[in-house]
């Protein structure tokens, strides 16, 4: 089992002897705090704070935060208070722990109003410090780590939540690491038996495509060599959520999606990037309209990369992510690549940016939360911020569907129902004839023409 000199021994790898004392002290506290109270599980109450600090500590996130990871659940299940608390260990770890615990689910009757009041909650609490957040993320991986005592009905209900709310988040933060793992255990608890298929198919598709993965990776790794560029090729795995999300929403079959193969290059500065491009450029020729410099015009959330796809051997795909060491600590742990450069007393302009972004964003939010009617006139609002590559269109009826970027008026009729996209023939875009093939964009109303054809839908029906 993992204890808390299993983690001191981690934090002396980046934070000095008193500050990781201090974190001792928070555990010791806790585990007091907590004495007698269990998980669902039947383990000890403290384990759980024990786990979210580990999360953060290989985050490399500063000693305040993993003190207030350790704390995050007292005031709200224990006798202690914030005052009592500040008392202890000072008043930014005590504004953080209620931040938190201001997190926690209240309960009303509409669903809908309870997630647009808890979400408004937390903008109001990363507002005071983006740290909350970012605890906040870490104690929800971990509970979604360990949703297995927990009924199949709230499971689902748990991971949806998560989806739609924290794994966005962490994306919007850039913190990617988080996000991938939020969105495949969430996917796990909605759709068990499809998550468990897939992860089966793609170990064998692993086993298979070994040797080809070993032979592109070392001719990539003897390309640079030859030209003296530094840098290492490693290999790059899709997670369970996006190739499901892909045969879904491309309608491709789980071979072709596996057919494409992934490798990332980490290097030492920006220069090396973009040599390395020519370097891989002169061993496989690229695909043409497959090259995006997130270098020169990086992403929202502060993500910087080369991409690129080429036609490696037979012509198979290969997709390749050039990037240096900082932007590689950027696309794993975003906003928190602040606390990792402080740290070490070397904060980097690029660590730098994406705290000052995240603050930006969180202000843009705010300004949101003021013009905004009422709480779930707010979350719509924060949905379109927190969901920039899906469309919303509008029924008829005035229903809305989400759907990919770059979705049609096919890919709408066919996520309505399958009979209605085997039948239809025509659409009308804002009550206009439209091709079928017309990508989509936001607020649009969108109705579908049908024809005969199989399945319940009647002759000239529209949806």
């Amino acid at each position: 089992m993992f204890t808390i000199d299993d983690l001191a021994d981690r934090l002396g790898g980046y934070l000095p002897s008193e500050e990781i004392q201090q974190v001792r002290r928070a555990f010791y506290y806790a585990e007091q705090a907590h004495d007698g109270q269990t998980r669902r599980s039947g383990e000890p109450y403290v384990t759980h704070p024990l786990a979210v600090a580990n999360i953060l500590a290989n985050m490399h996130m500063d000693h305040q935060s993993l003190m207030a990871a350790m704390l995050h659940d007292v005031i709200e299940d224990t006798g202690v208070t914030k005052d009592a608390l500040a008392s202890q260990f000072g008043e930014a770890v005590a504004e953080l722990v209620d931040g938190v615990s201001k997190l926690t689910q209240i309960t009303f009757e509409d669903k809908a109003v309870a997630q647009a009041e808890n979400f408004q909650k937390m903008v109001m609490a990363m507002s005071q410090d983006i740290r909350v957040i970012i605890v906040k993320l870490a104690d929800r991986l971990h509970n979604m780590r360990t949703l297995g005592a927990l009924r199949p009905d709230k499971k689902r209900r748990i991971a949806r939540e998560t989806l739609e709310i924290y794994a966005r988040i962490a994306g919007r933060l850039g913190i990617n690491t988080i996000r991938v793992e939020l969105e495949d255990l969430s996917f796990q608890a909605i759709h068990p038996m499809r998550a468990e298929r897939i992860k089966r198919a793609v170990a064998r598709a692993r086993g298979n495509r070994r040797t080809t993965m070993r032979q592109i990776q070392t001719s990539l790794q003897r390309r640079l060599d030859e030209d003296d560029l530094t840098g290492s090729v490693v290999g790059r795995q899709k997670h369970l959520l996006s190739i499901y999300r892909k045969m879904h929403d491309q309608r491709k079959p789980f071979a072709e999606i596996m057919d494409v193969f992934g490798f990332r290059i980490i290097t030492d500065d920006v220069d090396n990037c973009y040599r390395i491009l020519g370097a891989v450029h002169n061993l496989y020729k690229p695909v043409p309209g497959r090259f995006k410099d997130y270098i020169a015009i990086p992403k929202a959330n502060g993500y910087q990369s080369l991409h690129t796809t080429l036609f490696g051997p037979s012509g198979m795909p290969i997709e390749v992510q050039i990037r240096t060491r900082e932007m590689e600590a950027m696309a794993n742990n975003g906003i928190a690549a602040h606390w990792l450069y402080k740290a070490g007393q070397t904060e980097r302009p690029i660590a730098v940016g994406s705290h000052a972004r995240a603050r930006e964003w969180v202000r843009g939010l705010l300004e949101m939360q003021r013009h905004a009617g009422d709480s779930l006139e707010f979350i719509e609002h924060v949905k379109n911020d927190l969901f920039p590559d899906d469309v919303y269109i509008f029924t008829p009826k005035g229903d809305i569907m989400e759907l990919p970027q770059g979705a049609t008026a096919v890919d709408f009729a066919y996520t309505v129902h399958t009979d209605i996209g085997n039948s239809c023939i025509a659409c009308r875009i804002d009550r206009h004839l439209a091709p079928l093939s017309t990508p989509l964009e936001s607020g649009q109303t969108l109705e579908i023409i049908t024809a005969p054809g199989p399945g319940p839908i009647s002759p000239g029906s529209t949806s």
